[in-house]
């Protein structure tokens, strides 16, 4: 039974039946309440149960008789003030209104598409779909020393291929701290993202480290302080994980998607049987001509 009650909820359709008597209650609501010239207002008990209800939410507590008669009062004076605003057409052309009555409609919309629930397969095939989203990101394992063109002026060029050529011959055992210039970044870096190196050290010398060859000092390679001598001791691809690493993340984005295309599905379901024209707009300081001019 469960089963089948999620693939209703998944389908379309049943989407669509849900939307249209949650509409058709909030229309029929609204003319039983907002009836122009309607002066009967009806303080049922069920509302007094909501004020109370609402009260004891914010408050942590029941209210006492005179707060309820209070509560009754104040609901009834917003409710003359809705009826006779909305009997002056005050809320046709408040932008602010008219946006909220949107939300709300569209809440509608996304809380009918929030009840399904996916399946495994459903999952797995937009993680697939999405892998750039949810892939690990690659790391590098590297060492580096720095120099800085301005301290070393002309022969900066000729002191970095002394420093490069003396790494090179020491290789992995190059005592690699205790060279090159001051930088406030560490030597040595392990397992670090791609996206944490490009913070620390810019684009284009991430980019570097995803051309260099492993397990040899290489160089100049450029950053936002200056260029480096780098020995990348590793490099590990990204891959996309399994479902079961990232099902929260997954299921989230997929719900979001399905939130989305339920409210651009339910727009265009309503949009259907309007005429929409849009007036070509008048060029930019062109005047319009008054009603009736003479050409």
């Amino acid at each position: 039974m469960r089963l089948l009650v999620r693939r209703l909820l998944g389908e379309p359709l049943v989407h669509f039946l849900l939307l249209g008597a949650a509409l058709f209650a909030a229309f029929t609501w609204r003319s039983e309440h907002f009836e122009t010239g309607s002066k009967s207002i009806v303080v049922t008990q069920g509302r007094i149960d909501h004020l109370a209800t609402t009260f004891a939410a914010t408050w942590q507590r029941a209210p006492t008789q005179q707060e309820m008669d209070g509560l009754i009062r104040e609901y009834v004076r917003e409710e003359v003030y809705v009826r006779e605003a909305m009997v002056q057409g005050l809320d046709r052309e408040d932008l602010i209104i008219r946006r909220r009555l949107q939300q709300k409609l569209e809440f509608v919309t996304e809380d009918v598409a929030a009840q399904a629930e996916p399946s495994n397969e459903e999952l797995q095939a937009y993680l697939k779909a999405h892998a750039a989203t949810f892939a690990t990101e690659r790391r590098f394992s590297f060492r580096q020393v720095y120099l800085n063109p301005e301290r070393h002026g002309v022969n900066w060029a000729r002191d970095l291929d002394r420093l490069l050529a003396d790494l090179k011959q020491a290789g992995a055992k190059a005592n690699f701290a205790a060279l090159g210039d001051p930088i406030m970044l560490d030597h040595e870096f392990k397992e670090t993202s791609a996206g944490d190196v490009r913070n620390a050290f810019g684009e284009k010398f991430a980019a570097a480290l995803a051309s260099l060859s492993p397990g040899q000092w290489q160089g100049p390679v450029e950053s936002g302080y200056g260029v480096h001598v780098v020995f990348l001791a590793e490099r590990t691809e990204g891959r996309l994980p399994p479902l079961e690493d990232v099902r929260e993340a997954v299921r989230r984005e997929w719900a979001d998607a399905r939130r989305v295309e339920a409210t651009e599905r339910f727009h265009q379901a309503l949009l259907r049987p309007y005429s929409v024209t849009i007036e070509t707009p008048r060029a930019a300081g062109r005047k319009q001509e008054p009603a009736g001019a003479q050409q």
